[in-house]
């Protein structure tokens, strides 16, 4: 038996790959579970807590918070572990939030993931784009985890 070989070029090989790329996104989209009530009260919370900020209220936001929440700021920056610590980190950048966009938002169990853009005045960046990912027990923030997507420098 004679066995051919086909050569394929490399705009092939990436037209074949986005396709199926995209065919697995569209049949993971159709078998997509609904959230379950946990689920959509931990996306509530969370993008309340994100709607929140341009109150620059501290007490508020931290009212969203477990007391033995964690908060990091960036991939790059040290975790604020606990209620204090938190509080101070959020403090530091709280009046120079104008506003957080929520683009998409994913939930499952307990977690919440986010993407946003994060807009700033009067501070060293203009505008953040990244990824939240938040941990939710007894309808309190237990972990925000920030990572970076994009900076805008002011």
């Amino acid at each position: 038996m004679k066995t051919t070989k086909q050569k394929i070029d490399r705009r092939e090989f990436l037209t074949v790959g986005a396709g199926a790329v995209a065919l697995a996104g569209i049949a993971r989209n159709a078998n997509a579970a609904e959230l379950t009530s946990t689920e959509q009260a931990n996306v509530k919370l969370v993008n309340e807590f994100c709607a929140a900020f341009p109150e620059h209220d501290l007490d508020q936001l931290m009212a969203y918070f477990a007391d033995d929440g964690a908060y990091r700021m960036t991939e790059t920056t040290e975790l604020a572990d606990g209620r204090e610590a938190v509080a101070a980190r959020i403090d530091s950048i709280l009046n120079n939030v104008v506003r957080f966009d929520v683009l998409e938002t994913f939930a499952r169990g307990p977690m919440v993931i986010n993407e946003r853009i994060d807009y700033f005045s009067d501070f060293a960046i203009k505008t953040w784009r990244g990824v939240g990912v938040f941990f939710i027990r007894d309808g309190k923030i237990v972990d925000w985890y920030d990572y970076t997507i994009a900076i805008e420098q002011a």
